[in-house]
């Protein structure tokens, strides 16, 4: 494909899909959306990493300037006293953020394609791998205490762990992670004395880490959480969906610009397989110091395991012949 006006098909709504499509008709290829619908996420926090990161790509330097923020967190985990760390970030609805960045929306899907991005499930071919047993469950909750307005609370306990985020008005969303919201509060002492008026937990979804393989073929390639999905633990997941969607529209784009499509797919491949790994390895740090109950040892073990098995695909693909510069892939031999 060498013409700068191929197609290109986006299945999806997430913020993965929407920033495909703005860097795509950046590039100056032709969009074409097909919005797959899902549950969204009750509340996204937006490190200051992952908001510059939004605010540059998106050109809006005033990107949710005017969000609610979290100054800290306060952890208490492995059985150790809280400990206060400084941390920047924003708080919006996954709803709040696709109105803000989907503004321009490409024209619906009504005809064939030449590429297909999948940010969301089904994808053409293959499997996902799961790097664990986990659910969580979120539910909003009143808060007691006003400080809480400003922080993140996480918490290790013996069958799991809970995350507490504001959410206005003397309230917050609880994530849970392991066993049901009842079990898990029951031994809490750092979130439990700040929370009442639990409300309805949402439906269980997965927590653990999972990767889609292959991720690319032909004429398609996977990308967002459809592709990889990232543990709440590392709270990286926005940042990392934004990550491969600059990945996956310079993959894109170099094809339609005519360099060789099986090498920028097979990089892209690569590069995702070593972002999988490098996360279970941070989130196995994270459950081996969490608890030494049975529950923390499994999701230690399933993450070391996990972490071997992208290790030795890795070694059976060749070295990533590209370097990303800004929104477009260059080969190595002529990066500069």
């Amino acid at each position: 494909m060498t013409d700068r006006r191929m197609i290109v098909g986006i299945r999806g709504s997430g913020i993965a899909a929407t920033t495909c499509a703005y860097l795509l008709k950046a590039a100056g290829l032709r969009v074409a959306t097909k919005v797959v619908h899902r549950p969204p996420v009750p509340t996204i926090m937006l490190s200051d990493a992952a908001l510059a990161l939004l605010r540059d790509i998106f050109q809006r330097p005033d990107l949710f300037a005017d969000s609610l923020r979290i100054k800290r967190r306060v952890v208490a985990w492995g059985g150790g006293a809280p400990v206060v760390v400084p941390h920047g970030a924003a708080l919006a609805s996954e709803d709040q953020v696709q109105a803000v960045l989907a503004k321009d929306k490409p024209a619906p899907e009504d005809g064939p394609v030449d590429f297909t991005i999948h940010a969301a499930p089904p994808m053409p071919e293959g499997e996902t791998h799961v790097f664990g047993d986990r659910r969580a469950v979120a539910a909003k909750v009143g808060l007691r205490d006003p400080s809480c307005s400003e922080e993140g609370r996480v918490e290790a306990v013996a069958s799991g762990w809970l995350f507490l985020v504001p959410a206005g008005a003397g309230e917050g969303w609880l994530l849970g992670v392991g066993g049901s919201l009842d079990d898990l509060l029951a031994d809490s002492r750092l979130i439990a004395p700040v929370v009442d008026a639990v409300g309805a937990a949402s439906t269980p979804f997965l927590a653990a880490p999972r990767l889609h393989l292959p991720l690319c073929g032909e004429d398609w390639l996977a990308c967002g959480t459809a592709a990889l999905g990232f543990d709440p633990i590392c709270g990286d997941g926005t940042a990392q969906s934004v990550r491969e969607a600059i990945l996956a529209a310079a993959v894109v784009t170099g094809i339609a610009e005519g360099q060789d499509a099986t090498a920028l797919l097979t990089h892209y491949q690569s590069m995702l397989i070593a972002a999988m790994r490098r996360h279970l390895l941070l989130c196995a740090q994270f459950y081996t110091t969490g608890g030494t109950g049975d529950w923390w040892r499994s999701q230690q073990q399933a993450l070391l395991e996990g972490h071997r098995w992208c290790t030795a695909h890795l070694a059976k693909m060749p070295e990533p012949g590209f370097l990303l510069e800004g929104t477009r892939l260059v080969p190595r031999q002529l990066a500069a």
